[in-house]
């Protein structure tokens, strides 16, 4: 049975989006438009994309001769096997699944051609806090609502019929039309602003190339406090009315971790601006969307005062943490879940890296020990484990792999291949991964070669096993008669089972003479 995943057709490719949303708090509904400018790769009448508890009202197709290609009428769609296809209120389009809609077109779109497909369409301000959803505050015995995107991994086709996968990447440009009265964020600075009645359409820049997992949408009422760092991305802090006091230790935290970053990345922040905040209520610890990241209060918000230092710790390392991310996972993402690791694995040791730079007096590398390594060891030592690579045919299936395994062993990984190449050409393959990729998607084996040609080490060969393979070694070491130290491993399941699979490890071993010398070899 293959693992490939299952993909959307590749009949046509996106560009762009160009979407207009409006929420409404009364029905807890909103109303969108969504341009996609698309390249025609393969004559096709038929489109299907995206869309998960989304209603579309209208649907057309603009060439680039400006010709308009309109929806088929129903009585020409064969429905053959789709008894129980919802059928939208626009002529000609149906969703066959639940995560999908299809456009059906009175004709070709012919191969090498250019299109803007137009959807009209309402979605639901949900209470599952994913796609675009509501978020409850309560304030001083009031209640009221923000409406707050997430998207990870695949709920963007809730907030919008999309093309969402991450290897999609596209530049967006989004209009928001809220209360007078209310803040509208979104990735990008603020591009123009009108006022007309109790409503007011908040435009805002283009984004960079970017997966459809990264948009990011955040209305409510809401205040900041903010500065610039000394690179001049302008950096503001976002709370509930009140609380912005309690945001000055993450705005301290994420500007010199920002500026820490684009130096040790060789990249600069390539926004102009970063917005983190703090959502009532919210699923995850934060979500890296580029340029507004989204966190959990308790994630981001500290009281200099009554604080203990365990809660400034957990702020300044999920900062850092996300922060990461605006690189590694947004400059640069993953092909496919599959590769997941790769950015939650990477963002959590250089988290507690960046961590450690500026908070000598923390000891983060003894704590990395009991919160990260210590986790992959116990949950790598059953047998239901799961290798760091994990196979994901389905969208549906990515939400099983955030686990202590992929965050976890991912960085205690990492670790190890700092360790073992040293930290000088470790950074070295970092950079050239990062200019070779940027904007782009790659793979695991992208990182290892990149570290290879850094380092001269066949890293590949080295972590294939580490990321590929479930489990770990015990490396036993005994000493013979003539002074010889002979070396053996096997996995280490916490049953005391023997793995009968008996899988070898490609183990960097340090070896410590009298004089303080110490000699490395591979054990293998």
């Amino acid at each position: 049975m293959s693992d490939a995943p299952e993909l959307l057709p590749a009949d046509v490719k996106p560009s762009h989006y160009d979407v207009k949303l409006q929420p409404n708090f009364e029905d807890f509904t909103f109303d969108g438009v969504v341009k996609i400018s698309l390249d025609v790769v393969k004559a096709t009448d038929t489109i299907t994309l995206h869309a998960t508890d989304i209603a579309i009202s209208a649907a057309s197709v603009t060439l680039s001769d400006r010709s308009v290609v309109k929806t088929a009428p129903k009585g020409l769609i064969s429905l053959t096997g789709s008894s129980k296809a919802t059928v939208h209120a626009a002529e000609g389009v149906l969703s066959f699944t639940e995560e999908t809609a299809t456009i059906h077109l009175e004709s070709n779109l012919p191969a090498g051609g250019k299109g803007v497909l137009e959807l009209t369409f309402k979605g639901q301000l949900n209470d599952k806090m994913c796609g675009f959803y509501r978020a409850k505050a309560q304030q001083n015995g009031k209640e009221w609502y923000m409406a707050v995107t997430q998207h990870e991994p695949t709920d963007c086709r809730r907030t919008m019929p999309c093309f969402d996968e991450p290897a999609l990447k596209c530049t967006f440009d989004v209009t928001l039309v809220v209360g007078k009265d209310l803040t509208a964020l979104s990735n990008m600075p603020v591009k123009s602003e009108g006022v007309e009645g109790d409503l007011k359409t908040v435009s805002f820049d283009r984004t960079p190339l970017m997966s459809t997992y990264l948009l990011a949408l955040v209305v409510g009422s809401l205040e900041c406090v903010e500065s610039k760092t000394p690179k001049g991305v302008q950096y503001r802090v976002y709370t509930l009315p009140g609380l912005t006091h309690q945001g000055a230790f993450a705005l301290d935290v994420g500007m010199k971790v920002l500026d820490f970053f684009s130096d040790y990345f060789g990249e600069a922040y390539p926004l102009p601006k970063l917005d983190m905040v703090a959502i009532p209520d919210f699923s995850a610890g934060a979500m890296e969307n580029w340029g507004l990241v989204t966190y959990r209060e308790t994630a981001l918000l500290v009281d200099e005062k009554t604080s203990p230092l365990v809660s400034k710790q957990r702020v300044a390392y999920v900062v850092a943490h996300e922060l990461a991310h605006q690189w590694f996972g947004n400059l640069v993402t993953m092909e496919w879940w599959t590769d997941l690791w790769l950015n939650e694995g990477f963002a959590t040791w250089v988290g507690n890296f960046a961590i450690d730079h500026f908070y000598k007096d923390w000891d983060i590398w003894t704590q990395f020990v009991s919160q990260y390594t210590n986790r992959a060891l116990a949950l790598d030592s059953l047998k239901s484990s799961h290798p760091i690579e994990v196979p994901v045919k389905k969208s549906s299936e990515v939400n099983e792999i955030f686990d202590e395994i992929s965050y976890c062993k991912g960085a205690a990984v990492i670790m190890m291949i700092t360790n073992y190449l040293g930290m000088d050409k470790f950074q070295a393959g970092i950079r050239a991964y990062l200019k070779k990729h940027k904007y782009a998607n790659a793979k695991t084996v992208d990182l290892w070669n990149s570290l290879t040609e850094a380092s001269g080490k066949d890293v590949s060969a080295f972590m294939g096993v580490w990321t590929k393979e479930v489990g770990y070694p015990v490396v036993s070491v005994s000493m013979g008669s003539d002074q010889t130290l002979s070396f053996s491993q096997e996995r280490f399941l916490s049953n005391g089972e023997a793995d009968p699979k008996q899988t070898l490890w490609w183990v960097p071993i340090s070896v410590g003479g009298p004089g303080g010398d110490k000699a490395v070899t591979d054990l293998q």
